[in-house]
């Protein structure tokens, strides 16, 4: 993943999404992990492409999913993004995201764009804590749940970058969320190997917010738009065929 001499792309590959596809991908008996770390102001113009604008206080988001029923079969996923805006949207973009199955990796890719490899992932949830562990470049721990509402919680639209049918482009994932029920944790990321997730100069040194939602499904509409990642959303957006 490279958009120029300064943006992220150390250790992962742009994926390819030979065809858009024309059904929704629904994911079935879900547990949703979001975890919101601030990042240091430093480095956070680099890791952007020119598409994409920076938000001020950077942060990186790391989501985990795990998922019981799904067209690739079960799965856990774990996947980090950068906050950004795409014109005037909130967005996050994918740094990196791990998998726990092939299938699922293929899928992911070739459907979305999301940057996958293959990893171990420990995702756990107790009556107390919650406990998220992938490979040897992430282990994150939370405690003190506490109930939220259901609509308390809102996730951002996320951007991949992935070679597409329209060149390569930004692809605007969305995603439905269902809970049945949701709780706020206090976390701390313990460890966090920032050249496994994208770039070396990332730094979650913070957590601002961490949830933990079980959910009776995660909708994946079809892509609708892209963008390109060289100039602004207001003049790059194309509307997907």
């Amino acid at each position: 993943m490279q958009y120029g001499s300064g943006a992220i792309g150390e250790s992962i590959s742009t994926p390819t999404i030979t065809s858009w596809t024309k059904e929704p991908i629904t994911l079935q008996q879900v547990t949703c992990f979001h975890v919101v770390a601030e990042l240091r102001r430093s480095s956070r113009l680099q890791l952007l492409p020119p598409g994409l604008h920076p938000t001020d206080p950077p942060t990186l988001s790391i989501q985990a999913w795990e998922v019981a029923l799904s067209p690739w079969g079960p799965f856990r996923v774990v996947f980090t993004r950068l906050s950004c805006r795409s014109g005037l949207r909130a967005r996050g973009l994918t740094t990196a995201a791990v998998t726990d199955t092939d299938a699922a990796s293929e899928g992911l890719a070739s459907t979305f764009g999301f940057p996958c490899r293959v990893g171990a992932v420990r995702l756990a949830v107790h009556y107390d804590a919650v406990e998220l562990e992938v490979d040897q470049s992430l282990q994150v721990r939370a405690i003190d749940p506490r109930p939220l509402g259901l609509d308390d919680v809102q996730y951002t639209g996320t951007m991949n970058l992935a070679h597409t049918p329209n060149g390569l482009r930004l692809v605007q994932v969305e995603t439905e969320h269902s809970p049945t029920q949701v709780q706020r944790l206090r976390a701390r990321i313990s460890r966090f190997e920032p050249a496994g997730w994208g770039d070396s100069r990332l730094d979650p040194y913070h957590v601002v917010a961490a949830t933990v939602a079980a959910e009776r499904s995660i909708i994946v509409p079809t892509v609708r738009f892209v963008c390109r990642p060289d100039v602004s959303a207001f003049v790059g957006t194309e509307k997907v065929s």
